[in-house]
């Protein structure tokens, strides 16, 4: 007798976006996943989202919400109750038959706590910095192996590691305007949870542009983490020497963009770092 295929909970935030929700919203009725309900946090001060919603072939819970991804998430957090949780974002698409090949995954090993998998465009390029292999996560590793709209979780393990920091993430009223998502994934490790790193499951997504402001914020989200989870010097240092070292290449290949952005990333990894270690004396 075949498995019964786990029930899915997925988390999405919107604010401002209307054909690219209606395009997830496609997606993922294209799925024709038995046991799918959307948790939709409306974020905008207007109707735009329940006219998108509206007429769908699917189950979904609207709410709302101040702005802010971590804060969104964390009102939807209060309202799943599935077997599995993922995030995706309001401009992404899932590819045809994702959440069965993910379904059929978890139900086969019920020791499997999550899965994570890679970004690529509608054509199927990616960003470089994606791993090939696979792995198992740990706080060590996770850095290139996930983002927000890849990642898949039993409930039990969002159960128990609770909210996301609203110090993190777009919107947040902190510096830190991204990496809420590798937060998330390191304290679910450091719990316990097997959570696999698979490169053969991709959402889809558009590449977006590195500038210099982009690796600044997520330079400064990633020295915040660095400080928060109290990372080993060893680890620090090597965090930091990347992007000097990536705009040295720069340099040589005379790509004055790429320079730029690699020392706004040292500029924020140092922010962040060194910034977030005030907050939290102070606090």
């Amino acid at each position: 007798m075949p498995r019964e295929l786990p029930s899915f909970d997925l988390v999405v935030a919107t604010v401002g976006r209307t054909d690219e929700l209606g395009r997830l919203l496609a997606s993922l009725e294209a799925q024709a996943y038995p046991r799918l309900r959307v948790v939709l946090v409306d974020q905008n001060d207007d109707r735009r989202v329940a006219d998108v919603v509206a007429g769908r072939a699917l189950e979904v819970v609207l709410l709302p919400s101040r702005r802010g991804l971590s804060r969104a998430r964390n009102v939807a957090l209060e309202r799943v109750s599935a077997d599995l949780v993922a995030f995706p974002d309001d401009d992404c698409i899932y590819p045809p038959g994702l959440l069965t090949r993910l379904g059929e995954r978890f139900a086969a090993d019920s020791s499997l706590d999550g899965l994570t998998g890679r970004a690529a465009d509608v054509s199927g390029h990616h960003a470089a910095s994606w791993k090939k292999e696979a792995a198992r996560l740990t706080e060590d590793n996770v850095w290139n192996r996930a983002i927000s709209f890849s990642i898949f979780l039993r409930g039990r393990v969002v159960e128990q590691v609770g909210p996301f920091d609203e110090r993190l993430g777009l919107g947040s009223d902190e510096p830190w305007g991204s990496g809420e998502e590798i937060d998330y994934l390191v304290r679910a490790v450091r719990s316990g949870a097997r959570i696999e790193y698979d490169p053969t499951l991709v959402v889809q997504h558009d590449l977006r542009e590195n500038d210099a402001p982009i690796g600044f914020r997520d330079g400064a989200s990633v020295g915040y983490l660095l400080r928060k989870h109290v990372y080993p010097a060893r680890t620090v240092g090597r965090m930091l020497v990347r992007p000097l070292g990536g705009a040295l290449v720069a340099v040589a290949r005379l790509d004055g963009a790429g320079a730029r952005y690699q020392v706004a990333t040292l500029r924020g990894r140092l922010r962040g770092y060194f910034g977030a270690r005030r907050s939290n004396s102070s606090a």
